[in-house]
């Protein structure tokens, strides 16, 4: 089962980067995510403006880590392409 992709690629005649397409469905999930996470805390300040400070604060950390991932997905790719 394991050599069947390699062989149904080369039958069909597949060429190209696996790691672009590997980095195109990683960046799938952080791209959700992050409409997510600015979806959700504009609607909890609209909410709750008293807390917009608190609110944007946990945003942005929400944001670095979920864009983290999209980082990591176009490295691995370079790392074990290889």
């Amino acid at each position: 089962m394991l050599g069947l992709a390699p062989a149904l690629a080369a039958s069909t005649g597949v060429t190209g980067s696996l790691g672009a397409v590997a980095y195109g469905l990683a960046a799938i999930g952080p791209g959700v995510g992050i409409g997510l996470i600015f979806g959700s805390a504009i609607q909890a300040m609209a909410r709750q403006p008293e807390a917009t400070g608190r609110i944007t604060q946990y945003m942005w950390i929400g944001f670095a880590l979920t864009e983290a991932l999209a980082l990591i997905g176009l490295v691995v790719p370079f790392i074990f392409g290889a």
